[in-house]
């Protein structure tokens, strides 16, 4: 019997369990089982070295991302320059390729926006220099950004973080304070930096996202043509989401981001396709049970 899981700590939160299963129902797999495991760091290499030839994949959640690196071999090369492995698929050998899949989900994400709006898409806005933003300024780069402006709380920090990869991705990157995102992203300021339209993505955890929600409200900033990914899909629309909207900006949930990296995951591990629609429809629902 096919088995998948899904590993983190904490991993209570996680829909992938919602998700994959509406994927294996929708597709006729009803041979296949996803479940979710609570493991840590300290407990990853001898939890996958457990794992028998039944088990065919395994989607990865913080703190995982990076001791993945341990065990994957071969790793895709968009997984190695993220500096993040989010999902291990089975080898015919018994070994594991390491892939990234949250590249793919933040794209599809956002690629609906980016076809919707007007203008040449010339620069993009990430809010956060985590983890996360290494994969968010590679989708940006590949949905056609040459500019991009990082906002972090710590901007020496974030400029180190990501200033090589953006050099790679011949991305040109401005480092900013958090504080001063609304400004960085208004109208004017983005028509000086050669922006006629931009993708904005929050890869910030709920205190950031907080502070970045209380500075747009404090102000006037028009956001209209904007479109926002907050990577947050619990509590659906977040505080900072809400504000977002509230200034003129169109929003993408975390779950949309979450449901198309799930159809990638599913795919690779089972070699099958399934409707991304039928996906986020369960998420949806899962979400509004609480």
């Amino acid at each position: 019997m096919p088995q998948a899981y899904v590993l983190g700590s904490p991993i209570a939160h996680s829909l992938s369990p919602v998700l994959h299963r509406a994927a294996y129902a929708a597709l006729g797999l009803t041979d296949w089982s996803y479940a979710a495991r609570r493991v840590d760091t300290a407990g990853f290499r001898d939890f996958v070295a457990g794992c028998g030839p039944q088990v065919r994949g395994l989607s990865l959640t913080m703190p995982l991302k990076e001791v993945a690196f341990t065990l994957a071999d071969p790793i895709s090369s968009r997984a190695r320059q993220a500096g993040a492995i989010n999902t291990l698929v089975r080898l015919p050998s018994g070994g594991w390729r390491g892939e990234n899949t949250d590249i793919a989900g933040i794209i599809a994400a956002l690629g609906g926006a980016q076809a919707a709006g007007s203008g040449e898409l010339g620069g993009g806005l990430i809010l956060g220099a985590g983890a996360t933003a290494r994969s968010a300024l590679m989708a940006l780069s590949e949905l056609g950004c040459t500019q991009v402006t990082v906002c972090a709380r710590d901007p020496e920090k974030a400029g180190r973080s990501l200033a090589a990869l953006a050099i790679a991705l011949d991305v040109s990157l401005t480092v900013r304070s958090l504080a001063r995102w609304p400004q960085v992203i208004a109208p004017r300021s983005l028509s000086t930096l050669g922006m006629s339209s931009t993708l904005a993505i929050s890869t910030l955890p709920p205190p950031g996202a907080h502070e970045a929600a209380v500075t747009l409200t404090a102000g006037s900033t028009d956001l209209s043509g904007v479109c926002l990914l907050d990577v947050v899909y619990a509590h659906w629309p977040t505080p900072l989401a809400q504000a977002a909207a509230a200034h003129g900006a169109s929003v993408v949930s975390g779950l949309d981001m979450l449901v198309h990296q799930a159809v990638e995951q599913v795919e690779l591990m089972t070699g099958r396709r399934p409707d991304w629609r039928v996906l986020l429809t369960a998420g949806h629902a899962a979400l509004a049970a609480g």
